[in-house]
């Protein structure tokens, strides 16, 4: 709504409660009534703007709760979804006491910056189940070298993370030329891998990681859960273990 807008929605609030208390239901204000209210209205309004600052603020911090409790409550049901998705890719211990899903686009700037902290924390703790959930929103290339990755987790996972790592330490544009290349640099067959890229589920597999974002209300990339801990936006080593703490003690 327009602070126009909401001015307008004050002043027939104020119109219809105090100016004219005694207005039945089926009453009607006059045109000469309601502009005179309004006047007033918007006098009041000029010398006391921090009124409309005010509900403003309080209308966000509701509707910011209210997304908060909502994907608290969505996280309860699609934690199966989440972690134990047989079409995600999986790095780690896999029998790890903790899981960490990500939410990654390849050429997010913010993914690769925390990337080595995400390949620091497994390797230092030991106990790390890692889910990528691949999301690509950043156009065209971003899918593609999501549907590279994804044909190459069904294709033959030992290779998915020297594929991922290539993918997220290179610098520049993505281009389909180059992801192919560094499929063909870490082992895979690339005419297998491209025929591998049309498989339905790979399709699927995007489009449910985009309903779970969506559910979580997480709006771009990257984003994690761990534990209980919705956490929007990059993150570094020392918070990652901060968060990894608190969800081995069922915070």
């Amino acid at each position: 709504m327009t602070l126009a807008g909401f001015t307008r929605v004050i002043a027939a609030c104020l119109m219809l409660t105090f100016a004219f208390p005694a207005l039945s239901a089926g009453d009607a204000l006059t045109p000469e009534q309601k502009n005179a209210v309004e006047q007033v209205v918007k006098d009041y309004i000029d010398k006391n703007p921090e009124i409309l600052l005010d509900a403003i603020r309080k209308l966000r911090d509701r509707d910011e709760k209210r997304a908060r409790i909502s994907a608290a409550e969505a996280l309860v049901s699609l934690r199966p979804a989440l972690e134990n998705n047989p079409d995600s890719p999986v790095d780690g211990n896999p029998k790890g006491d903790v899981t960490v899903v990500e939410f990654f686009d390849y050429r997010c700037g913010f993914c690769k910056r925390v990337f080595p902290s995400i390949q620091a924390l497994i390797k230092e703790d030991g106990n790390i189940r890692y889910v990528f959930k691949e999301w690509p929103i950043l156009g065209p290339d971003s899918v593609y070298a999501t549907e590279a990755s994804l044909a190459g987790w069904h294709t033959d996972k030992s290779k998915y993370m020297a594929f991922h790592t290539a993918m997220m330490t290179s610098r520049g544009n993505l281009t389909k030329d180059k992801v192919l290349k560094f499929a063909a640099q870490v082992g895979y067959d690339v005419d297998v891998l491209q025929k591998a890229m049309s498989d339905p589920a790979i399709q699927t597999e995007i489009a449910n990681n985009g309903k779970l974002t969506g559910a979580l209300n997480f709006s771009g990339t990257p984003a994690f859960v761990i534990g209980n801990q919705l956490v929007p936006g990059a993150i570094d080593l020392k918070t990652l273990k901060k968060l990894v703490a608190l969800a081995r003690k069922g915070s």
